[in-house]
């Protein structure tokens, strides 16, 4: 076999196979180069999903007309020059094989007016502001380069590219229908969109303008992408350590769906897909999300170049940190914090910019985080509450005003079985008091089990268990390990054990259903897996056991109690599996149910 030099339209076929797999890809390189200009409105046109034509125009800094050839040719590019300019690029493109690539498998008109001639260049030392006579335009078809043409336009670059895998008919066959492709170009116009709040863009398609963007702030440019949905249930994030910083917007916990497709990440501008960003934002929910739900997220992450490398892959989506550990702790803390605020906060957050903290004098009982665990043993001090008596010495029979209500307010009854009812400043509370206790129980266990102090509470009689042979032999050596977490078991016959306590926090739960709970995780994980990568889940199932059921009557005093163990809680809004615990229904909103007012 002869080894021979391959043909550089060859060689950029090859090239066009990483860089443009379909019209989304081609228009995203496109738009890169519109904004790496300096472009302050950016229209787009396309037609057939962007398979018949893509075209962009900008207002940015234009191409020279002797630079317009090498705008079009392999490793030409005016963003990098040397190894520490690559080590610390700031633009979006740098690696000058796009338009090449492109051009070797598209038509392709490329027409640019430059801000100041080359001309004026050689002549005027102050001819940086001048603009070029009049644009110039370069024809190129299937890599074949013509010469440039005077052509009319403002100041500015229009790339059109027609006919995309003319004449690479394998390829072309594997792109989807006109919508689909038309959905993945929309998609990547509203991501620089996000990116770049301050550049207009304009996306038509098939002569009909589909999106209409003018500059505007980062917040008003999400609402206007993201939809309002969106905006109502995310919380601000803003957040630094030292060089690195995060801003952004992240879903809270009750809002999140089974969809990945609201996932965006930016760093120094550049859309990304980072397997150590996903991890670290997908950790950071991990105690308010469980099951198939995913969290949705528009953050931007800002770093000096230099600490991250974007070279990567041709796509340019796919970086490496040079401190990877570091930024995985950035992200997963700055969110984690974020997610574990006190329901204060949400109480606020559900109602503007209010603020709902005791005035002087007021009734503030203190914030229950010592309280026991078992809500009915926190009822001491509730108590008074229930018969009239003031707890802070007030006249008897006077009770503390909705006004000056603690975040979730003073409970009112409970609803069948299920659901306790409050009242605060707001109007009324909502809480599902099993989803409620159940983290309140959860985040004492971890809290427990962090401190290694997890009490046991002894079985009067204890419980003999039938267990498989296998679980038992996995479970033999681990006794000890069981016994820190509460659990003393004994092992009894080659298939039985008896289980002499549990959790002190758990004492009320069903101790068979209970040890049966943890057994199951032991078979499935083993118990060294079970109490390091999976701990949170065990303390979850074993919270769930513990809560308080449905149907359980409570009294006021205990409702009272729950109420108060929420607000010293984290993460109180969500239960262990996401769902939400309370919801805050406003005076306006009861009132616009009864038309009062109208």
């Amino acid at each position: 076999m002869t080894i021979r030099v391959l043909p550089d339209v060859l060689i950029s076929q090859i090239a066009a196979g990483e860089v443009v797999e379909r019209p989304a890809a081609a228009l995203k390189e496109i738009l890169e180069n519109s904004l790496d200009a300096g472009s302050t409105e950016i229209e787009v046109d396309l037609e057939q999903g962007g398979i018949k034509r893509i075209r962009v125009s900008d207002n940015g800094s234009g191409i020279r007309r002797d630079e317009l050839a090498l705008a079009l040719t392999r490793h030409a590019t005016s963003k990098i020059a040397s190894l520490s300019d690559l080590e610390q690029v700031a633009s979006l493109g740098f690696r000058g094989e796009a338009l090449a690539s492109i051009a070797a498998i598209a038509r392709v008109q490329l027409t640019s007016r430059s801000a100041n001639s080359s001309q004026a260049n050689s002549n005027h030392a102050n001819s940086n502001h001048t603009s070029a006579d009049h644009a110039w335009m370069v024809q190129v078809e299937g890599g074949r380069l013509g010469a440039p043409v005077p052509a009319a336009r403002a100041t500015g670059t229009t790339v059109d590219i027609q006919d995309l895998f003319f004449n690479t008919p394998a390829r072309r066959k594997f792109l989807r229908t006109d919508a689909t492709e038309y959905a993945h170009c929309a998609e990547m116009v509203r991501r620089q969109a996000l990116a770049h709040p301050g550049t207009a863009f304009t996306l038509t398609h098939n002569g009909k303008v589909q999106l209409r963007l003018n500059a505007e702030s980062a917040a008003s440019r999400v609402r206007r992408v993201l939809g309002e949905a969106f905006e109502q249930n995310t919380i601000a994030v803003e957040s630094a350590a030292g060089v690195l910083k995060l801003s952004g917007w992240v879903i809270r916990p009750g809002a999140a769906t089974a969809s990945r497709d609201s996932q965006h990440v930016f760093v120094n501008g550049r859309y990304v897909r980072d397997k150590l960003i996903v991890h670290a934002l997908r950790e950071a929910y991990r105690d308010v999300l469980h099951h198939q739900l995913n969290p949705a997220y528009c953050l931007f992450i800002t770093l000096p170049p230099d600490l991250v490398d974007v070279n990567v892959h041709p796509a340019k989506t796919e970086i490496r940190f040079r401190d990877s550990r570091g930024v995985h702790q950035f992200l997963f803390h700055a969110v984690e914090r974020l997610l574990s605020a006190p329901v204060e906060a949400d109480v606020a957050a559900t109602q503007g910019d209010r603020t709902f903290a005791p005035q002087p004098g007021s009734y503030a009982p203190p914030r229950q985080t010592l309280m026991p665990l078992q809500v009915n043993e926190a009822m001491t001090f509730y108590a008074p509450l229930g018969t009239g008596t003031d707890p802070q010495g007030q006249t008897p029979g006077h009770e503390p005003s909705a006004v000056d209500a603690p975040p979730l307010g003073y409970a009112l009854a409970q609803l069948h079985g299920v659901y306790v009812l409050a009242q605060n400043a707001q109007g009324l509370v909502l809480v599902d008091m099993h989803a409620a206790h159940e983290r309140v129980v959860y985040e004492k266990l971890k809290a427990a089990l962090d401190a290694r102090v997890v009490p046991a509470q002894a079985l009067l009689i204890p419980v003999a268990l039938t267990v498989d042979a296998s679980d038992l032999a996995e479970m033999a050596a681990h006794l000890d390990t069981l016994r820190e977490i509460g659990f003393e078991l004994s092992i009894t016959s080659p298939t039985s054990v008896a289980v002499r306590s549990v959790p002190w926090l758990l004492k009320q739960a069903d101790p068979v259903e209970l040890t049966r709970a943890v057994l199951r995780e032991i078979a499935e994980f083993g118990v060294v897996r079970l109490l390091a990568e999976r701990r949170n889940e065990l303390l979850a199932t074993l919270a769930c056991h513990g809560a308080v059921r449905a149907n359980r009557h409570l009294t006021i005093p205990e409702m009272n109690a729950l109420l108060r163990e929420m607000e010293a809680t984290e993460r109180a809004g969500q239960c262990n599996h996401g769902r939400p615990t309370w919801f805050q229904v406003s005076l306006r909103e009861l009132d616009a149910m009864f038309m009062r007012g109208r």
